[in-house]
Parts: structure tokens; C-alpha cells; sequence
């Protein structure tokens, strides 16, 4: 069985309600569920939440909500891993996840086919996970740190002079989804090792949504690039 969980606590303290916040014409946990189902990799799409509200959306517009998420795993420190696990270890024998994938209630730009190459490269290949990454857009080695009296210093001052072209690119997790093999997450293996493989994705489609600033640019590249599919 394959299956998606998208995590949608009710408590976002930055951004209050957040998950369902309308998001360019729908509730913003709305992109993610029709992502999931679009993409038809999944043999049920469901949503760990603890809210009621949040419950009634994703029925809404199509997920499954068959259990409420206790307290003790909708709290400010509770991390991704715990609450997949949760999701995998509700269901039955008979109907036991083999390949699992976390999707962000806030990753409007999550794609189907993005999510296709997730799944095709956790069958194909001897990892853990598969999960989203995108490029810096400047060299991390080039990086300044701002000191308490306000001067700054390098943090690899030996790459001053380096050219930029011939530094190692780095890329960083685009916050979109987590393809896992049912072992890793019930194990709380670590998404960040070798045993981890990437999906590219182009920066235009990455935002991390956590602040009001956040959402704003998020809705500016949204718009933009739906009106850049409109004129092709």
C-alpha cells in the first residue's frame, strides 16, 4: 500500500490557521491534497490533524481524516517523523503502508509529476527516502556572519577570492515531501544521510511559508506563474 499523510496541526502561531487560510482561491492545505490525488501514486490520502476544522476541509476536498492526532503529537515540538509514524502504525495489518509520503499542508507548488519521481526513486533504488531539494541561489562558502558589534567576518574567509563558478554547489530541502520506505519511518532513520536521495526541484517552485512576508511572496510567485502558463 502506498499512502500520503499531510500533517495540518490547528495551532500555527505565525500565521494563525494557516493550513486552511485561503491560499489564491482555496483553502491552502487544498493544493496538496489534489497534488496527492492527481498524482496517483497513492492508495489512500489522508490527513493527521488535531483540529476539527482542519478535518472538515480535507474531507472537503478529498482526503481521508480516519483519526484525530493525540495532544501529546500536535504540539509546538513535535517533529515530522513522529506524526508519519503515528499515521503508519493506525492502520491494520491487512492494510499495511509500505511506501509513505509526508506532504506539507503549506507546499502549494507541490507538483504530481514531481511526486511521480519521488515514488520511482525509492522503488528503483536502496534508500530510505526520497525527498524534495533545491539549489542556493548564492555560493554558501561566500556566506557572512553579522557579530554582536555589528562587524562581519567571513565564515570560510579562505574563499575570498575563490570564483564563484568554482565553488561546489549546495542545495538545501525544499520543505515539499518526504517519499520513505515504511522501515525508515517507523525506525526514525534520518532523512539527511547517504542513504537519503534527492528530487530537484527549480528555486521558482520552492517558498517556505512561515511568516505573513513568507506568504506573500508565496502568492506574488503563485500568480505569476499561472499567469506564465496562461500566455504559453
Amino acid at each position: 500500500m502506498k499512502l500520503a499523510v499531510i500533517p495540518a496541526r490547528g495551532g500555527s502561531k505565525r500565521i494563525p490557521r494557516k493550513n486552511i487560510k485561503p491560499f489564491c482561491g482555496k483553502p491552502m492545505i487544498a493544493w496538496s491534497i489534489e497534488a496527492a490525488l492527481r498524482s496517483g501514486c497513492f492508495d489512500d490520502v489522508i490527513v493527521s490533524t488535531d483540529d476539527t476544522e482542519i478535518a472538515d476541509v480535507a474531507r472537503q476536498w478529498g482526503a481521508s481524516v480516519p483519526f484525530m492526532r493525540p495532544a501529546n503529537l500536535a504540539d509546538d515540538h513535535t517533529g515530522t517523523i513522529p506524526v508519519i509514524r503515528h499515521a503508519i502504525e493506525w492502520f491494520p495489518q491487512d492494510r499495511l503502508p509500505l511506501q509513505i509520503c509526508c506532504i506539507y499542508a503549506t507546499a502549494p507548488f507541490v507538483r504530481p509529476d514531481d511526486l511521480r519521481r519521488g515514488l520511482n526513486l525509492l522503488l528503483a533504488n536502496d534508500c530510505n527516502y526520497a525527498f524534495s531539494v533545491t539549489s542556493y541561489p548564492f555560493p554558501i562558502q561566500r556566506a557572512i556572519r553579522i557579530q554582536n558589534n555589528e562587524r562581519v567576518e567571513m565564515f570560510y574567509p579562505e574563499h575570498f577570492n575563490t570564483r564563484s563558478q568554482d565553488l561546489e554547489e549546495a542545495w538545501h530541502d525544499a520543505g515539499q515531501f518526504y517519499w520513505g520506505k515504511r522501515n525508515a519511518w517507523l525506525e526514525d532513520s534520518a532523512f539527511f544521510t547517504p542513504s537519503s536521495m534527492p528530487i530537484r526541484l527549480p528555486r521558482e517552485l520552492v517558498q517556505d511559508i512561515d511568516t505573513p512576508e513568507d506568504w506573500r511572496r508565496a502568492e506574488w510567485m503563485f500568480k505569476a506563474m499561472q499567469h506564465g502558463a496562461k500566455l504559453t
